[in-house]
């Protein structure tokens, strides 16, 4: 049985103890199966990576003895609400348990058959990174080469931060968070893989942040810690910005924050590191120059030019100027995230001044949903509202936190008089009244979803009522973004949005602004970062119609080990890599989850979960009472007496004859058996396939 045991998960109540086992779950087997009764090798496979089976001799199905003295073998499931919930023959209600999963998992992907193509479509998801690569030899550095990796940022939207190592050097750059995806259900936030860095934190001599963003500064709270806590460079407004963030996270210890601006230069380590300005969505942005034996190693940061009808003004000019004076330039490390887009984007100072004309024309009371980053913009409107008499009332945590920012760093200098709290709003009449909120993302608990479902405590919508979406959709909201429109819509509001107004600019450079850059920079190599792989190809044919050869190109992955030899005179990229598996903020837990975890919760949001909760009396062999029925997001169990009592009735015959009189009881084999059984009625009955969990408690 060893090899052939399901996983075994260790579980505890207030009235039994935490080292009782025999909990079973498995997903439904293949329909076609015949091997060892109805389970077919694929699934035993399946269940053997996913919940290891090497540690089944460890966790053997053991009684223990509750307060009562009666043994058992099993934990029960949590108690149910409602219609959809325990259904039990005689009555009977299980006892809330918790379940712990402590199986170290593989990267083997369970397949499930199915009996349509709308089954297996509905199934089909993305494959994960491998976790970290704990036997893969990364070769040491040979002396004057230079390693970069980017740990993430470069197959995705999010998490940047990249690192460059000469010598006994490492400087990181920036350290940034990914919010969850359709592959990633329940996850607060994705960090990139530092395990490299862990290996050689004495290594590590500094980090530099390029903005205030939190793609770029997310993840500092989870991973300064792990890295050694190095010094932390940006420039003053970024700086607040970690500090307000940090002030969350009282239990890290302080971390080491060191100002810099353009122009400056600063010794870290084996490195020589210059900045300059750059222009973005948010102030105080700066692209990063590290100076090497070789030529400069050139990271831009988010950026985007300032131009007047396609032609860059004298600062972006002079700027650019700098980075090229007295070096060449060796690398090339550029924003990719809207390259695809023909021409220039339009400048900010058209979109404050779009943005002007609506707040002086419009009657009536206006609210602003924008990105609480946006500083510039916000201090614009302020600074509008307080000329034109009008007062400013908000509303959301970080616009809050944000708007103090920008008046501890001096962006903000309007009177304590213009704002008023969200409680006396209604003192005033609507078009004096300006509000700015969080929520133009569709977030279900901000402040403006709040008061597009009729849920906000003061803000309540009217047909008076002008809503301006100063933002884009950013990629996965369209749904929530368009389900805020159509609330806020029925209520009566006149929305303007970036689609037909320009009342939002991108702050990263499009396509005839990066081949600019490239052509200013005349880089020797070049490497595209931050954004999706198609993103990255398109920022390479740049690179090429800028002249650079193809074997000077190099398009990353995430924990590829790039290296540039030979003196700078040529660019590689190793077969090994760094570690890249999903670290995850999941709650208090902050890691490497294991990857049955998150495909469970996928299966649990498509077809949910089946609980078969057996007493059997040991000493007979017979299941005791008619088994309970849990049931979670699969079928609601008042209107589903017959396939209940069918799958009550099938689960006490499998159990006894599994058992077939014997004293020396398997439970993990009876238990596979009836999951087995009771899936393949479940799927027969409704096309379905929860995860199906027995639970057999022994007396």
């Amino acid at each position: 049985m060893n090899d052939e045991q399901p996983k075994k998960i260790e579980g505890g109540d207030k009235g039994l103890p935490a080292q009782a086992g025999g909990y079973s779950a498995r997903r439904f087997p293949r329909k076609d199966s015949n091997a060892r009764g109805p389970r077919s090798a694929v699934t035993r496979s399946a269940n053997r990576g996913n919940y290891g089976s090497h540690h089944n001799s460890q966790h053997a199905t053991q009684g223990f003895r509750r307060h009562d003295g009666v043994v058992t073998s099993a934990v029960t499931s949590a108690r149910p609400q409602h219609g959809q919930g325990t259904s039990s023959g005689q009555g009977g209600r299980p006892q809330h348990r918790t379940f712990k999963n402590e199986a170290p998992r593989t990267s083997t992907r369970v397949k499930h058959s199915t009996g349509r193509e709308k089954a297996d479509s509905r199934r089909m998801m993305a494959p994960y990174p491998a976790r970290n690569q704990e036997n893969i030899i990364i070769p040491p550095l040979k002396d004057g080469d230079i390693r970069i990796i980017a740990l993430g940022g470069v197959e995705e939207v999010g998490r940047n931060m990249t690192m460059i190592e000469y010598k006994n050097s490492i400087v990181v750059i920036d350290a940034g968070l990914q919010f969850r995806d359709d592959n990633t259900p329940g996850v607060d936030y994705i960090l990139a893989n530092t395990k490299y860095l862990e290996d050689r934190k004495d290594k590590v001599k500094a980090v530099v942040i390029t903005h205030g963003h939190l793609d770029h500064t997310g993840g500092i709270p989870y991973l300064m810690g792990k890295i050694g806590n190095p010094p932390l460079y940006s420039r003053n407004l970024t700086t607040l910005m970690i500090r307000k963030r940090q002030e969350e996270f009282s239990h890290l210890p302080p971390l080491d924050i060191r100002i810099v601006e353009k122009n400056d230069r600063i010794t870290m380590g084996d490195f020589k590191v210059r900045f300059f300005a750059v222009t973005h969505t948010i102030p105080d942005a700066m692209g990063i120059i590290v100076e090497t034996p070789y030529g400069n190693i050139v990271h831009t940061g988010d950026l985007k030019l300032d131009h007047v009808d396609g032609v860059p003004t004298m600062e972006e000019e002079d700027e650019f100027d700098k980075i090229t004076k007295g070096s060449n330039t060796l690398l090339l490390m550029a924003d990719s995230t809207n390259v695809e887009r023909p021409g220039y984007s339009f400048p900010e100072r058209t979109v404050l001044k779009n943005i002007e004309d609506i707040i002086r024309n419009t009657q009536g009371r206006i609210i602003v949903a924008t990105f609480a980053s946006l500083l510039e913009r916000l201090v614009k409107i302020i600074d509008i509202a307080e000329i034109l008499g009008k007062k400013i009332v908000l509303d959301g945590r970080s616009m809050k936190n944000n708007v103090d920012i920008a008046r501890e760093s001096g962006l903000l200098k309007a009177s304590l008089e213009t704002f008023i709290p969200i409680e006396d709003m209604e003192k005033y009449p609507p078009d004096r009244i300006i509000l700015l909120v969080t929520g133009a993302q569709g977030d279900e608990f901000a402040s403006l979803m709040r008061a597009a479902n009729k849920s906000h405590k003061y803000l309540k919508i009217n047909k008076r009522d002008v809503i301006l979406l100063s933002s884009s959709v950013v990629p996965g909201n369209e749904r929530s973004v368009q389900k805020l429109k159509d609330n806020l819509s029925r209520q009566g509001a006149h929305l303007i949005h970036y689609e037909n107004a320009k009342v939002h600019s991108s702050g990263h450079a499009h396509h005839d602004e990066s081949l600019w850059i490239h052509r200013k920079l005349a880089s020797r190599f070049f490497m595209p970062v931050h954004g999706y792989h198609y993103m990255l190809r398109c920022h390479a044919d740049i690179a090429r119609e800028a002249g650079l050869p193809d074997e000077n190109i190099i398009i990353p992955d995430n924990g590829m080990i790039i290296e540039i030899q030979e003196e700078g005179k040529k660019i590689v990229s190793l077969k090994e890599t760094a570690p890249r598996g999903l670290v995850l903020v999941d709650g208090f837990s902050v890691g490497d989850m294991q990857e049955v975890v998150l495909r469970d919760r996928q299966m649990l949001s498509q077809d949910g979960i089946f609980v078969v909760i057996a007493t059997l009396d040991v000493s007979t062999g017979k299941v005791t009472k008619s088994p309970d029925v849990i049931s979670r997001g699969f079928v609601y169990l008042r209107e589903s007496q017959d396939l209940l009592r069918q799958a009550r009735f099938l689960a006490k015959k499998t159990v006894e004859d599994m058992v077939g009189g014997s004293k020396e009881i398997d439970f993990d084999y009876v238990k596979d058996h009836v999951t087995d059984a009771v899936a393949r009625l479940l799927f027969q009955e409704t096309a379905k396939r929860p995860i199906v969990i027995p639970v057999i408690l022994s007396i």
